[in-house]
């Protein structure tokens, strides 16, 4: 009977902040909606109705009273921070802003990765060229064969190349998002698949030029290749920022450096689904038409120059010219 009388003390105390606060979520449709005078007063009650939800949760637990704060709660933080999704300003931030930004931030783990692919790329191209039997071993037998024969599989006819674009895509994406999980592997699965591909990419271009076709396949990979290796550079990097952040999160617990650097290493990998798209769609139908190398060279050159040249650019701030010079002494 005493818990009863207190609850309803509670609640006569309280319930015109209640009221008011559900008077507010109620009547405007969006926080934007909101005056400065009813925004500061809406922070104030969310304020207040947490520590009542806190003191209820306390002392009041199971009571209806306990379930109507934490729903108007639930409510409030739903309406203070719902998104427009006719909004399209975070993603375009997140496109001339956030990525660049994060990867200049986070560069030497892109060079680490490149390093990683390309040292084991240099060591495969070597021992396939120089011993073109290292192709069994490396399960490359029939590329060896194929290439031997003076023929490549880059042939796709042109009513298949759509289909094949497809499956790149999805083949990409795939390789890079293993790339970038293997960071939880303390980064290991991430040198792993970095060495492996670097490793049969290597061989595989070896093996071309030691058979004289070098420059077909070569000129079939340039105007994708550049995009492609790009990206899954920088999605092993991401992972290797995480792998990083669990063997030495410095000054950070472990978890912290864990969460910060998830989040750099998250907008990175975002990135690589829209551009592993327009790297598929080169490499399913263009790379395989009879233009010549130079064409093919042009477009990877190309593109590349305007990749780097967005990622190394864009987000920069720009000195504010209004502001006057420092007097000089």
């Amino acid at each position: 009977m005493a818990q009863t009388s207190s609850v309803n003390d509670f609640i006569r105390l309280r319930e015109k902040d209640w009221k008011r606060l559900q008077a507010l979520i109620d009547r405007h449709k969006g926080r934007d909606s909101l005056s400065a005078s009813e925004v500061r007063e809406l922070g104030t009650l969310y304020r207040a109705v947490t520590s009542d939800l806190a003191l209820a949760r306390r002392d009041y637990e199971g009571q209806r009273v306990t379930i109507f704060l934490n729903q108007l709660l639930t409510r409030t933080h739903t309406f203070i921070y719902q998104q427009d999704v006719s909004d399209f300003k975070p993603l375009i931030r997140y496109f001339t802003h956030t990525l660049p930004q994060i990867f200049r931030q986070t560069w030497p783990f892109t060079l680490a990765a490149f390093l990683f692919f390309m040292l084991p790329a240099l060591v495969g191209y070597r021992l396939a060229y120089a011993n073109p039997d290292v192709a069994d071993a490396l399960g490359l037998a029939s590329a060896r064969q194929t290439l031997a024969e003076h023929d490549t599989w880059t042939d796709i006819p042109v009513e298949e190349r759509p289909y094949a674009s497809a499956y790149i895509m999805s083949n990409n994406i795939r390789i890079s998002l293993l790339a970038f999980g293997g960071g939880m592997a303390f980064g290991l699965f991430s040198l792993y698949v970095l060495a492996t591909n670097g490793l049969i990419l290597g061989a595989v271009l070896g093996l071309a030029a030691r058979y004289g076709m070098g420059q077909p396949l070569l000129g079939f990979i340039f105007g994708h290749g550049v995009i492609e290796l790009s990206v899954i550079f920088i999605a092993s990097g991401a992972g290797l920022q995480i792998g990083w952040a669990l063997l030495n999160p410095g000054r950070y617990t472990r978890r912290d450096a864990l969460v910060l650097a998830a989040r750099r290493a998250v907008t990175l990998v975002l990135a690589a689904i829209p551009l592993l798209i327009i790297a598929g769609t080169i490499e399913g139908l263009f790379s395989p038409s009879d233009a010549p190398f130079a064409v093919h060279a042009a477009v990877g050159i190309v593109t590349g120059i305007a990749l780097y040249a967005y990622l190394t650019l864009a987000g920069r701030s720009r000195p504010d010219k209004r502001q006057p010079a420092r007097p000089s002494h």
